[in-house]
């Protein structure tokens, strides 16, 4: 059975206002969250980054249900024994409740530590090693570790949950899907394609949940909503490999002046009608997404969980 949830946007939101949608949306009967993991915004008009180890201790507290990274890079900026202590607390702290979901980043977030940035093929080749030992911290051992990528001298986690949290992947490349399949607890992905499921189950992702995000901006004129997505993210419609190495959110404003609204729409549901966003739902469904997650762009939020509450949600189970 396919379970919805709901997508915080760490990057439009400040801490509290999290909080509140999270209670909001299990109110309105999601059944889990994920959150996204920045240091800085896509664009100065989204206008927030809060740190997201401190809103999940807040969550814990707030809501009942079960809440994943999507996703944390613990290459650059977070050394992954650092990854690994907060992961390993706040499982602990939610009672099991908590997934580590990973990816290999972007320049955007972990560029501030004046770092050189890897490209794809070294990150994933470091993702690899970072789960590795994050997983051997998880044990609970004292852990000595002299690696191509990282380094750690005689580290032991003593608070621990009772199960070590769940590392998930993203990808959306057949390098990353496969590697995914091979060394994750499941895969993370924000595009409905069924070639992306197909090829993590392939390499060892059978009987894992796959996991799906999108966007969606309800609103009571499908106008509005439109616009309301090409002034927040624009982003959406950014091609190619720009995502993962602008360091800076002007540069994706200066990118995104040439992105027209068809393009930052770019397949998100928008406006009134249930069948769109049902519509767009399903596409997840059919790839074969055991799970998934909607954001609502923009302010509307209270709107947004009425209207899923009421007209989507309901359809799509």
């Amino acid at each position: 059975m396919t379970t919805f949830g709901y997508f915080l946007a760490s990057e439009e939101h400040s801490p509290k206002e999290l909080v509140r949608q999270a209670k909001a949306a299990e109110r309105a009967g999601f059944e889990a969250l994920w959150i996204s993991d920045h240091f800085h915004p896509w664009l100065n008009e989204q206008g927030e980054s809060p740190f997201v180890w401190s809103v999940i201790g807040a969550l814990a507290e707030a809501t009942s249900l079960p809440i994943t990274t999507a996703v944390t890079c613990p290459l650059v900026r977070v050394h992954p024994a650092v990854v690994a202590h907060a992961a390993a607390t706040t499982a602990a702290l939610t009672g099991g409740r908590f997934r580590l979901g990973v990816g290999t980043g972007e320049a955007l977030n972990e560029h501030v530590t004046d770092s050189r940035w890897p490209p794809l093929s070294e990150r994933l080749e470091m993702l690899e090693e970072a789960m590795g030992l994050m997983r051997e911290l998880f044990t609970g051992r004292l852990v000595t570790h002299r690696g191509r990528h990282y380094r750690v001298d005689t580290a032991r986690l003593y608070t621990l949950p009772e199960e070590p949290a769940p590392i998930l992947m993203s990808g959306l490349g057949k390098k990353s899907t496969e590697l995914a399949g091979r060394i994750a607890d499941g895969y993370i992905s924000t595009a409905p394609k069924a070639e992306s499921v197909q090829s993590f189950r392939a390499a060892g992702g059978t009987g894992k949940p796959a996991c799906g995000g999108l966007k969606a901006c309800y609103a009571g004129d499908e106008a509005a909503a439109r616009k309301t997505v090409h002034r927040l993210w624009p982003t959406q419609g950014i091609k190619g490999e720009a995502s993962q190495l602008l360091p800076l959110p002007r540069h994706f404003e200066q990118l995104a002046a040439s992105v027209t609204e068809e393009e930052a729409v770019n397949g998100s549901p928008v406006g009134p009608d249930p069948q769109v966003h049902v519509q767009a739902i399903r596409q997840y469904v059919d790839a074969g997404f055991d799970e998934i997650y909607i954001n609502q762009i923009g302010a509307e939020q209270d709107a947004f969980f009425d209207f899923y509450e009421r007209e989507v949600l309901p359809l799509v189970r």
